[in-house]
Parts: C-alpha cells; structure tokens; sequence
C-alpha cells in the first residue's frame, strides 16, 4: 500500500535522492522547495503522485503556511521528513554575525518550528512518525564546523525531548546521521572570510579539505536514503540511525570516550550530593 511523505529540502541532496526512490515505488510526496520550478522535471513525470511546496524555512510563517497546505493536499501524511539545511565552515572567530544568524535560522530554529508545525496535524490523525535528518555532527565535532555542530547538537537535543512529550500520542521519531556522503551538500557550504592565524590550525585544514573537495565521502546517496526508508518503514525503528562506515567508527570511538570519561569521574561525581539527612541549602523550617 503507498503512502504519503513530506519531505523539506527536496530539490537537491538527500532530499531529492529520497523523493525520487519514493515516487520511484509508487508513494506519493509533498516536497518542500526554497526555489520556485526546482522540480518541474519531476512534476511533469509525477503529475498525480508529487505536490511541490514553496517554503523557506527562516520565515515562521511559511513553514506553517507550507504545512497547512501539505496536509490539506492529502489529509493525512505517514512520514514527515525534516531535511533542510546547509553546511558552514570556518572557525568560530572566523564566522560573521550575519552567517551566524543565518545558520541557527535555518537548521535550528527552522527545523524545531516545521516539527511543531507538523504535530498538530499530527495529533490531528491520530500518530505519524517524523523523521529528522541531522548527521554524525550532530554527536561529534570536526573544527571549523562550530556553527553547524551547534544546530545539529541541538535540533538532537529538540528532538530527544519532544519525542518522549508526544509519544503517548502515536508520534515517533528517527535521528538519521549520516557521515560524510557524495552529495551536492559541499556546493552548498557557505565559507567565512578567513583569518591568516588560524590558517595552520585544525581549522585551516578543514578549510582546505572542504575548499579542495579532499574531503573523504565514503556515504553513497542511494543507499543512505533507502535506509532511511527502510527504517521509516519499519514498525520498530532505532530511535538514532547511523549512516556510513565513517559515522559508525566515529560514534562508536566518540561514544564509549565520553562512557570511559564519566565512568572514571564516578566518585567526584556522587560526591556532590547531599547527605540524605541535611536540609536543601536554604531550605526553611517550621518552628513550632
């Protein structure tokens, strides 16, 4: 039996990777798009099965205006996919205010205002499932990602919370991390203005890994986005699902460093607490 998907940032990327292997089947997708006639190949082949949505994700009130329309389109959506975003590399004092801005409008707070768009509508229907694509940044960290890292750790964070707020209500969600991927993703990074300090640190070779395209993408495009697929399919999935070679090695290491770190501060730790029978600080009493 098809079903019905709304996917953001559909025109490019994963986005259109996904789109393409879901019409592909015989699904049915609204797609979400910052460009008007960014699909108009695809429309054409797909004109009963594929609904185009112009939405800019900074702009609070097209996201609802999008969503609104996606679901009156179909009255009733199985998977909603948030997947919009862009890359911005350069060293934290490196970045601009505007590219900061820019960067937490899209990826954070545009993604956190399309998931609560989308629960009404949701809780509406009785359950969903949302699927938020993030990446192995959003639990490790490469320097010169600062920004980035930030709206991925936490977009996680987001989601963490409200998936155990709206559970009880039939919703579910998948964190998709994939590592490094052949996409278009890097044609779409914004680059600082570098600094000449910081050229023969970390950062600077990040920089030039990005800039030269030396960057290694293990991830291949089609068989991320069939897993992802796979899982939104699934009556069970992972709650966090690790794409690629790279982002399983990398999780996996990061992981168990941060489970060595804190199980070694477990004395330091349980010291902080408060003997049982000692009042709060500042606590008051009753005098009788």
């Amino acid at each position: 039996m098809s079903r019905t998907w709304l996917i953001t940032g559909a025109s490019s990327g994963l986005g259109r990777t996904m789109m393409e292997q879901l019409l592909d089947r015989g699904d049915r997708v609204v797609a979400t798009v910052r460009r008007d006639n960014a699909l108009a190949d695809l429309q054409l082949q797909h004109r009963d099965s594929l609904t185009v949505i112009r939405l800019d994700l900074t702009d609070t009130d097209s996201i609802r205006r999008a969503v609104d329309a996606a679901f009156r389109r179909w009255g009733w959506i199985d998977v909603v996919v948030s997947n919009a975003g862009y890359g911005l590399v350069g060293a934290a004092e490196e970045l601009t205010d505007a590219q900061i801005e820019r960067q937490i409008a899209t990826n954070l707070t545009g993604g956190i205002q399309f998931i609560r768009a989308v629960l009404p509508h949701l809780r509406a229907q009785g359950g969903g499932r949302i699927v938020q694509v993030s990446s192995e940044g959003g639990q490790i960290a490469y320097p010169a990602f600062s920004l980035y890292h930030a709206t991925k750790w936490g977009i996680e964070g987001f989601v963490e919370s409200v998936a155990q707020e709206v559970a009880p209500l039939g919703i579910d969600f998948i964190i998709a991390e994939p590592g490094p991927t052949a996409t278009n993703f890097g044609a779409a990074i914004v680059m600082a203005p570098p600094i000449p300090a910081y050229e023969a640190t970390p950062a600077g070779a990040v920089r030039r890994a990005v800039s030269e395209r030396s960057f290694e993408l293990k991830g291949d495009a089609g068989r991320t986005v069939a897993a992802i697929i796979a899982a939104a399919d699934s009556g069970k999935p992972p709650f966090r699902l690790a794409l690629g070679s790279t982002a399983f090695v990398n999780l996996t290491r990061e992981l168990r460093r941060r489970l060595t770190e804190i199980e070694a501060q477990r004395d330091v730790a349980l010291s902080a607490d408060r003997d049982a029978e000692a009042p709060p600080a500042g606590a008051s009493h009753a005098v009788t």
